[in-house]
C-alpha cells in the first residue's frame, strides 16, 4: 500500500485554520486592508476575546500578520502563505485519473 507523503506543518496548519467560519470572515475583512481588533470586533459582532483566540489560530498558521501601533494591534494577511496553500491544492489539478482500488482479499 502506498503511504502518503509527508505533509509540511504549514499545510495542515493553514487548512485547520481555515475550517472555521469566523476565522474564514476575518479573513474577508482582511482582504482590502489591515485592520485593528477593535475594527475586527466591530464589524463581527464578537468579543475581543473570542476574536483573539481566533487571531491566535490564524497566526500560527502564518495566514495573517499583526504589527504594533501603540496599545492597538493591526491585522493585514500574509500573501505568500496563501500561496504556498493554493500551490499544494495545484497539484491536485495536475493528478491524471485517479485509479481504482485493488480487490481485498478474502480472509475467509
Amino acid at each position: 500500500m502506498q503511504t502518503p507523503s509527508a505533509i509540511p506543518n504549514t499545510i495542515i496548519s493553514g487548512f485547520h485554520a481555515l475550517s472555521e467560519p469566523l476565522r474564514i470572515k476575518v479573513l474577508e475583512l482582511l482582504r482590502d486592508r489591515e485592520l485593528c481588533v477593535c475594527d475586527l470586533c466591530d464589524a463581527l459582532g464578537v468579543s475581543q476575546s473570542k476574536l483573539s483566540f481566533h487571531l491566535k489560530t490564524l497566526k500560527e498558521a502564518d495566514l495573517v500578520l499583526s504589527r504594533q501601533e501603540g496599545r492597538w494591534i493591526y491585522y493585514s494577511l500574509n500573501l505568500p502563505q496563501f500561496a504556498v496553500l493554493e500551490e499544494y491544492l495545484a497539484n491536485y489539478s495536475r493528478l491524471q485519473q485517479i485509479l481504482p482500488a485493488r480487490r481485498c482479499q478474502d480472509l475467509s
